[in-house]
């Protein structure tokens, strides 16, 4: 959930230690000019720095003496993992460790038509490109929450207990959801097997892919801040719509010139929808109980 800071950012106060710059040579081997703070997101802080040949670097980093996490070797290895897709919209990976994550510069541009047109056949591209199962081989993270990637044959099991009951369980926990909404949710995951329409190989998904993780350049679109894993297709897609994607329809049709979705995908749009909502409910609170609970009678009712 985290965006590129501002394309022009101040200077380290002058006499100020740069304690980034210096752990950013030493990562990249190459001498850093100066870094700028451009805000925090969760436990990390969000930076901006530039090369003294004037490449331009996004860093995402946990501050100094915080403990180090896995939350940035995730997403690393999941954006390392998702290039490797045929034409993959996943942006590359510059450098990182355990405390600091460091990518190329995106200069964001307008949305428009066409870029949306060539990302939803980049998009295709990567999720064909597949996963040996269900889930990945690294810890997973969605945001700063646990996303449990223990590798499965079964996708309606493993959305249903991986995916769903983790977050419905916080959730009540958490006292964003009643046990009465409990109910309801639950109906949903006993039902996943009967609501999950036509059996399809893993795929290689995003698995976070709300329209702010994706950056928008001149003639295409870039992907970041995964929760990668072997997932299924339609859950990237449902995603895009959740929260609004300029030119989603765009993106669609030409996702299905590459890779047709299968017959009855709208009505599980709401199936999909689900998981990110129950995680929103877990981050945000209540704010999100009514549009989750939404979501899951939608489910039942097949759209």
């Amino acid at each position: 959930m985290d965006r590129h800071p501002p394309a022009r950012a101040p200077d380290s106060p002058a006499g100020t230690p740069d304690h980034l710059a210096e752990r950013l040579t030493a990562l990249l081997g190459r001498e850093v000019r100066r870094t700028a703070r451009a805000g925090t997101s969760h436990d990390w802080e969000i930076s901006y720095a530039e090369l003294t040949d004037g490449t331009r670097l996004f860093v995402k980093s946990l501050p100094r003496g915080a403990p180090a996490s896995g939350v940035l070797a995730a997403e690393a290895r999941g954006l390392h993992w998702l290039g490797h897709g045929l034409g993959s919209p996943a942006i590359g990976v510059t450098a990182w460790d355990e405390r600091t994550l460091v990518l190329p510069w995106v200069r964001e541009e307008e949305p428009s038509p066409s870029a949306a047109e060539h990302f939803g056949r980049r998009l295709a591209g990567m999720h064909l490109a597949g996963a040996d199962r269900f889930g990945a081989d690294w810890a997973g993270y969605i945001g700063p929450l646990p996303l449990d990637n223990t590798p499965s044959d079964d996708w309606p099991c493993f959305y249903a207990e991986q995916r769903l009951r983790p977050y419905l369980r916080r959730a009540v926990d958490q006292g964003a959801l009643t046990p009465s909404d409990a109910r309801t949710v639950e109906r949903v995951v006993d039902a996943v097997p009967g609501l999950a329409g036509w059996a399809e190989p893993p795929a290689r998904v995003h698995g976070d892919l709300w329209s702010g993780n994706v950056l928008w350049r001149a003639d295409d679109a870039v992907l970041v801040d995964p929760a990668a894993h072997g997932g299924h297709r339609e859950a990237d897609l449902a995603m895009l719509a959740l929260f609004g994607l300029p030119h989603l329809d765009r993106v669609r049709d030409a996702y299905n010139e590459v890779a047709p979705l299968a017959d009855g995908w709208r009505s599980r749009v709401a199936l999909h929808q689900l998981h990110p909502l129950l995680v929103h409910v877990c981050l945000f609170g209540a704010a999100y109980r009514t549009t989750a609970l939404e979501a899951a009678r939608a489910a039942l009712s097949g759209g």
